[in-house]
C-alpha cells in the first residue's frame, strides 16, 4: 500500500487542491519571514529610549550579526529540499539523517563564528565606522548576542527541516511567540534589571535558544522511532557544506550587488540616498511576500521530485507541470504587487518623508519598481524551484554571471554622474539607477533562471 506522501501527487491534477497547498505553505512562511525584522524593530524601539548613541551601537552590532546570519540562510535552503525529497520518497530515515546533519552543521558553525567574532568584535566594529560611545555600545550589544548565535543557526536548520515536512505553521507560531517573549525579556533586562544595551542582546540570545529548542523538539516528534542515533556522518555533513558553499556564493554575489548599488546612490547625494532607503525598505517588504512563495516552491518541488520516478517521461512531466503552476502563481502575484507600487509612491510618500524632493524621488522609483515586480516574481519563484531541485551549483555560477553584467552598468552610472550637480540630473541619475537594479539586474537573473528551467536538466 502506498504511503501518504506517495499518494499525494494524485491531487496535483486538481487546481483547487494544489492552490490550497501553495497558500497553506506560503502564507505562514510570509508571517515567519516578517517576524524576525519585527523582533529587531522591537529591540530598536526599546533601546531607542536610552539614547541615540545606544541605538546607533545596537544598529552597528546587529548589522554584523544579521549579515552573518544572512550568509548562513543556506542552512534552511539546503535542508528543505533534502528533507522534502526524502518525505516524497517515503523515506523517513533519510529525512531524519538530513535534519540531523544540518543541525550539527548549524551548531558547529554557530560556536565557531561566535568565538571568532568574540575575538574580532572590537576591530570589526571600528572598521565599520564605530567610535566613541557608539563603539562602546556596539560591543555591549554584539558580545552578549554571540551567546545566542548557535541558537539562531539551529533555528534556520530546524525551520528548513519543518518546511521539508510541508509544515510552515510551526515556524510561524514559534516566531510569533519568540517575538513576544523577546519584547518582554528585553524590556525587563534593559530597564528594571538595568543592563541597558547588553540586556537587549541577552534577551534576544535567550529567545533564540528557546526558539531553537522548541523547533528542534518539533522536528524530533516527526522523526520519532528512528534508530540511526544522533552521531553525524561524514558524507552527510559534506553534503550540507557542498550545497551550502554554492548557496553562499549566490548570497555573496547578491550582497555585493546591493552594496555596490548603495555606493553609487551615496555618491548622488543625501536626497537620493534617503529616497533609496525608503524604496529599498518597500522592496524588501514585497520580497518577503515573493520569498514565501519561493519557500513553498522549495518544499513542493522537493517532495514531488522524491515521489516521482524522474527517469520516466511521466515523472519529469509531473515536476515540470508543478513548476509551471508555481511560476503562474508567482507572476500573477507580481502583477498584483505591481499595482500597489505607484499607489504607495504617489499616494503615501508623505507618510515616509516630509521632504518634497525625497517624496518625488520615492514616487518615481516605485514606478520603476512596479514595472519590475512581475520580473522579480519570476526570479524569486525560479530561485525557489531550482533550490528545491538542489541545483545549487548552477545558482551560484548564475549569480556570479549576473553580478558581472551588473557592475559595469553601475560603473557607467557612477562615472556619468561624477560631474553632475543639478537637481534634474540627480533625479535622472536616481531613476536610471533603479532601472539598472529592478530591470537590468533582475532581467539578467531572470534570463539565467529561464534558460536553466526550460532545459529540464535540473530534474534529476
Amino acid at each position: 500500500m502506498p504511503n501518504a506522501a506517495q499518494t499525494r501527487p494524485a491531487d496535483r491534477g486538481s487546481t483547487p487542491s494544489l492552490n490550497r497547498q501553495i497558500l497553506a505553505l506560503a502564507l505562514p512562511a510570509f508571517g515567519a519571514l516578517i517576524a524576525e525584522p519585527l523582533l529587531v524593530l522591537a529591540d530598536s524601539a526599546i533601546v531607542g529610549h536610552l539614547g541615540s548613541a545606544q541605538l546607533a551601537g545596537l544598529t552597528l552590532g546587529s548589522t554584523v550579526l544579521q549579515t552573518l546570519v544572512g550568509f548562513m540562510v543556506f542552512l534552511a535552503y539546503s535542508t528543505t529540499p533534502a528533507v522534502a525529497r526524502a518525505v516524497g520518497a517515503g523515506d523517513t530515515g533519510r529525512a531524519f539523517a538530513a535534519t540531523r546533519n544540518s543541525l550539527w552543521v548549524a551548531a558547529g558553525l554557530g560556536v565557531f563564528f561566535a568565538l571568532l567574532l568574540a575575538l574580532l568584535a572590537h576591530p570589526l566594529l571600528k572598521a565599520l565606522g564605530g567610535e566613541g560611545q557608539v563603539l562602546t555600545y556596539g560591543n555591549a550589544y554584539l558580545l552578549p548576542s554571540l551567546a545566542g548565535l548557535p541558537g539562531m543557526l539551529i533555528v534556520l536548520a530546524a525551520t528548513g527541516a519543518l518546511r521539508g515536512f510541508q509544515d510552515t505553521k510551526t515556524p510561524l507560531y514559534v516566531a510569533i511567540a519568540g517575538a513576544a517573549l523577546n519584547v518582554m525579556l528585553s524590556w525587563v533586562m534593559v530597564y528594571p534589571v538595568g543592563w541597558g544595551v547588553a540586556g537587549s542582546a541577552a534577551a534576544t540570545a535567550l529567545t533564540q535558544w528557546a526558539m531553537a529548542l522548541v523547533l528542534t523538539a518539533s522536528v524530533l516528534a516527526r522523526t520519532r522511532g528512528q534508530e540511526q542515533g544522533w552521531a553525524p556522518d561524514r558524507a552527510g555533513l559534506g553534503a550540507v557544506f557542498k550545497v551550502g558553499a554554492w548557496l553562499m556564493v549566490r548570497a555573496a554575489c547578491m550582497r555585493v550587488a546591493l552594496l555596490a548599488t548603495v555606493f553609487v546612490v551615496t555618491a548622488q547625494g543625501e536626497k537620493n540616498l534617503a529616497a533609496y532607503q525608503l524604496t529599498m525598505a518597500f522592496f524588501n517588504l514585497l520580497a518577503f511576500a515573493l520569498d514565501s512563495l519561493a519557500i513553498a516552491a522549495q518544499a513542493l518541488l522537493g517532495q514531488e521530485m522524491g515521489t516521482q520516478n524522474l527517469t520516466t517521461p511521466q515523472g519529469r512531466a509531473a515536476v515540470t507541470q508543478l513548476k509551471n503552476r508555481l511560476v503562474r502563481w508567482s507572476v500573477l502575484f507580481g502583477l498584483v504587487t505591481a499595482l500597489a507600487c505607484p499607489a504607495v509612491g504617489f499616494g503615501a510618500a508623505w507618510i515616509f518623508s516630509s521632504d518634497p524632493q525625497v517624496q518625488h524621488l520615492f514616487a518615481l522609483s516605485l514606478l520603476v519598481l512596479g514595472a519590475g515586480q512581475p520580473l522579480a516574481a519570476y526570479v524569486f519563484i525560479l530561485d525557489g524551484v531550482l533550490i528545491g531541485a538542489q541545483d545549487v551549483r548552477y545558482l551560484g555560477l548564475a549569480a556570479f554571471f549576473t553580478l558581472a553584467t551588473y557592475l559595469p552598468v553601475l560603473v557607467g552610472l557612477y562615472l556619468w554622474w561624477a560631474g553632475g550637480s543639478s537637481p534634474a540630473g540627480a533625479s535622472a541619475a536616481y531613476l536610471l539607477l533603479w532601472c539598472a537594479y529592478a530591470l537590468w539586474y533582475m532581467g539578467a537573473r531572470a534570463t539565467t533562471l529561464w534558460w536553466r528551467a526550460r532545459t529540464g536538466v535540473w530534474i534529476r
